[in-house]
């Protein structure tokens, strides 16, 4: 069962869960790390949230094709990221909209906002990812 998380073609709803958590992690550690450097440069903290999420998505993006989501609703490749992209601008919405409200209205630390944003986007995302585009057709 282990092997089979990790190796196999994952078309079990469970399996991809698991395997985008993973990815997830490793979109988050792009994105949290570029969140705190540029913040830490003297970037405004909402306008660094957005860039890092952005190169958190490409990270995302690149390992779901690959290793999450073997079906395919689109065949153009574009189409697809397009699409992949659009649903990460709704998670971006979300995201800033967290962070906000957590930093400046709860009185938050903007990286303690930025771990209660990622996991609501985490669900957000692969929700509408796997039933949007990555979806079995029967």
């Amino acid at each position: 069962m282990i092997r089979k998380l990790f190796t196999e073609p994952a078309d079990d709803g469970r399996i991809q869960l698991f395997r985008y958590f993973f990815v997830g992690g490793a979109a988050f550690s792009v994105d949290f790390g570029l969140l705190w450097l540029l913040t830490e440069w003297g970037v405004h903290y909402l306008l660094s949230a957005a860039c890092s999420f952005v190169a958190g998505l490409t990270v995302n993006y690149a390992l779901s094709v690959r290793w999450v989501f073997r079906n395919r609703t689109l065949h153009s490749r574009i189409a697809e990221f397009v699409s992949f992209a659009a649903i990460g601008l709704a998670g971006l919405g979300l995201n800033e909209a967290i962070v906000w409200a957590a930093t400046d209205w709860a009185g938050l630390y903007y990286l303690v906002s930025k771990i209660i944003s990622t996991a609501v986007v985490f669900f957000w995302n692969f929700t509408a990812r796997k039933y949007l585009l990555f979806y079995e057709k029967k």
